[in-house]
């Protein structure tokens, strides 16, 4: 048993002549009329009418223009997937750079200002890789802000910057492989 074309193909019965018409009508997208259809192929509006009339055209056109938002939103999203691998090996290549540079950094140079935006960053880079969006921890774990170290004396502040450190060195170390 034969297979029924798709809609937006020739259908069994319609002539050749009816066929380009249709065909005519369909490709010409948001714009098409009966009256652009005959102006185009010179053919009297009362037959392009009775063909799309007899041959079903606007369940036709409606079908392929349902498949051709498929077709569309499915080649988006592959070329989304395409994007995002693209990214990651990107994000990768370059995070092993980075890793080597951060195996050779001095954590006791950096400021404690450096530190707290370290530490910023890398929270904020493992939140997104793991998908979770700062606003919902906020609802969930409280404030997602860093402590205020402003109120903190000057060997509480130390103590911390020291734990941050410390903090840093560890992940740094774990990232490039080599646990401290």
């Amino acid at each position: 048993m034969a297979e029924r074309p798709e809609a937006w193909e020739r259908q069994p019965g319609e002539s050749a002549a009816a066929w380009e018409a249709f065909a005519c009508y369909r490709d010409l997208g948001l714009s098409r009329s009966m009256s652009k259809v005959a102006d185009t192929l010179r053919k009297a509006r009362t037959l392009v009418e009775r063909w799309s009339t007899n041959h079903q055209w606007v369940i036709r056109v409606e079908a392929f223009d349902r498949e051709q938002d498929r077709l569309w939103r499915a080649e988006r999203q592959q070329a989304s997937r395409e994007v995002a691998r693209r990214h990651a090996r990107l994000a990768t290549a370059a995070q092993s750079k980075i890793i080597v540079q951060l195996q050779q950094l001095d954590p006791s140079r950096l400021s404690p200002a450096d530190v707290i935006r370290w530490l910023e960053v890398t929270i904020r880079l493992e939140r997104q890789a793991y998908g979770m969006d700062l606003a919902e921890s906020a609802t969930t774990s409280g404030s997602p802000d860093l402590p205020d170290v402003s109120e903190l004396s000057d060997e509480e502040r130390r103590a911390r910057m020291e734990q941050l450190r410390r903090e840093l060195e560890s992940r740094i170390g774990t990232l490039g492989g080599e646990p401290q």
